[in-house]
């Protein structure tokens, strides 16, 4: 009896649905967040950190694989996790921003993520996203292709995650509530760290700097991560070429450079080949400072890229490192020639037609005193308090509801679904700006999408009070770059510019600074998702908005239920 090619076609599915069902993984796991005695800078502080690390546990995952991680709050603060770059579709509610898509986990409380990873594979990390609990509670998320599944570039020896973070000497929920408080900009960071160290620059720190050994001739992968709170950094290695392979967990068109400049939330995996004399070479981050003038912290932070055949120094004589040159924290074009080089691996579908054209501006501004208020209140410049908005909107946070259960619940007077397309007055963006818009309007304002619109936005850099480069972030989604550039945006010459064949994938670009980016993706994910700028002092000041997704049709297009345990406010 002949074969019945339907049949055998089924077959064939319904086997490779199975392979692909038991070759995903379903891990658990315990995040206890808690105050935990941390010596940095010759100083012991009562640091919060998960599980009594800092920085936190890293996760390995491939691809496909759901994760389950029951976080418990035994710290004096509320605190919530994100799970950074993850798409979450469909679980919105694991996403973590407080008051967008949960409210926080009070002390004593708990809550489960529960969440699939979804074609991603590549550098990803979780953080904290309540007040400045992010300073000191992250860790890498590190995606593998699925089992049977390879990189698309020769397997690397070894691994690395290297975690750029930056350090107070001091409380930082203290450090941003004295600025909530004084209307003032926060005190800077009193060093930047490598895997939670400082290196052999800072006091009390040479005999913790992070090691990172290697065999020569041999091909190693470093993931590197800007988990640092208010600061662009830039990052290379003594005498060695850095290929870049990856970025926010999508893989690039490889490209050979000397340095990196990653913004506070991006991720750059590089390949780095042991081909120099066997010796110790530094690993070196610091500032790239955009706002001129601007305070920043200028210190650098080091580990050792260490060979392991190098000869010991002599005794009592430590070897130094070889240092590598570091770009000036003002290195504009430096850090404009990495941005520009990065390509898809392939050629991407990106979206042609458009359904929503955004144009939103981003950045700073000045309230004035409010009356009746201490001048201790308003120590901003010229007696002002310190501001930051999209489209002049200054976004509030909600307290009584987070934004998700409101839009599910259809509970009226927590937001508003009327955020400007764009911005109410046209003025001369990175020009001189007219003092009198330079106080934004407060408020809860969404913008609304349809499921399966196709989004063209324009970041648009201001120069209120000082022009700097913003690392904006979109939860729930990954978008292509089409373009950048400087000054302000040009519909009409600009279009020419748009790479419609490879852009890069991302989830956080890196606006220049007094300059523009254009991104564009497709409202696949029900839910409430933030767009914000990841200096979380911004956003701390107002700097972000989010869009509402609507549902679409059927159940694969629609926000789950929220769990059982979802944390009450």
């Amino acid at each position: 009896m002949e074969a019945n090619p339907f049949y055998f076609f089924l077959f064939l599915l319904i086997f490779a649905s199975a392979m692909m069902i038991s070759s995903a993984n379903t891990q658990y796991h315990d995040f206890v967040i808690q105050a935990t005695p941390v010596k940095r800078l010759c100083k012991t502080h009562r640091t919060i950190t998960v599980n009594g690390m800092y920085p936190g546990p890293t996760l390995e995952v491939n691809n496909g694989d759901t994760l389950v991680i029951n976080v418990v709050n035994r710290a004096q603060y509320n605190a919530t996790i994100h799970w950074h770059g993850v798409r979450q579709i469909r679980t919105g509610w694991a996403d973590g921003p407080e008051f967008v898509t949960q409210c926080p986990i009070r002390p004593g409380g708990s809550y489960t993520y529960r969440f699939t990873i979804q074609g991603q594979e590549g550098t990803l990390w979780w953080h904290a996203h309540s007040s400045w609990l992010r300073a000191t509670v992250y860790g890498a998320l590190i995606i593998h292709p699925k089992e049977g599944d390879s990189y698309p570039f020769p397997k690397p020896k070894h691994e690395f995650p290297l975690l750029l973070g930056e350090w107070w000497d001091a409380n930082p929920i203290d450090v941003i509530r004295q600025a909530t408080r004084t209307g003032a900009a926060p005190n800077v960071s009193d060093a930047y760290t490598i895997n939670g160290q400082p290196g052999d620059l800072y006091n009390c720190s040479s005999k913790d700097t992070i090691i990172v050994p290697v065999d020569s001739g041999d091909t190693n992968l470093l993931r590197v991560v800007n988990s640092g709170l208010n600061q662009q950094l830039f990052f290379s290695v003594a005498n060695h070429k850095l290929t870049v392979v990856g970025a926010d967990a999508s893989y690039v068109q490889p490209f050979t450079t000397s340095v990196l400049m990653l913004g506070p939330g991006q991720t750059t995996d590089v390949l780095i080949t042991a081909d120099q004399l066997p010796s110790r070479y530094y690993i070196a981050a610091r500032a790239y400072a955009s706002a001129p003038g601007a305070p920043f912290d200028n210190t650098t932070t080091t580990a050792i890229l260490e060979y392991k055949s190098a000869p010991c120094p002599a005794k009592g004589v430590p070897g130094k490192p070889v240092m590598p040159i570091l770009p000036a924290f003002n290195d504009t074009a430096t850090a404009t020639a990495f941005s520009k080089s990065f390509r898809s691996s392939r050629k991407v579908l990106v979206p042609t037609e458009i359904d929503e054209n955004l144009f939103f501006t981003v950045g700073l501004g000045l309230n004035n005193c409010p009356i009746g208020s201490s001048s201790a209140n308003c120590q901003g410049p010229n007696g002002t308090r310190f501001t930051a908005s999209m489209n002049n909107e200054s976004f509030v946070l909600p307290s009584t509801f987070s934004l998700l259960q409101a839009h599910q619940q259809g509970i009226p007077g927590v937001f508003t679904t009327d955020f400007p397309a764009t911005p109410p007055v046209k003025f001369d963006y990175t020009g001189n700006v007219s003092r009198s818009l330079w106080q934004p309007v407060p408020g809860t304002k969404l913008y609304k999408l349809m499921y399966g619109a196709r989004v063209q936005l324009v970041l648009q850099g201001t120069s209120i009070f000082t022009t700097e480069n913003h690392p904006i972030h979109l939860h729930g989604y990954d978008f292509y770059i089409i373009a950048e550039g400087f000054g302000n945006f040009d519909p009409k010459n600009d279009a020419g510019k748009f790479n419609l064949v490879d852009p890069p994938q991302r989830n956080t670009a890196s606006v220049p600074v007094g300059g523009w980016s254009v991104i564009r993706f497709i409202a696949d994910n029900p839910g409430v998702w933030l767009m914000h700028c990841h200096l979380d002092v911004h956003i701390t000041w107002g700097l972000a908005m989010a869009f509402l997704v609507e549902n679409g049709v059927g159940e694969l297009e629609t926000l789950e239920p929220p769990p059982a345990d979802l944390p009450l406010c």
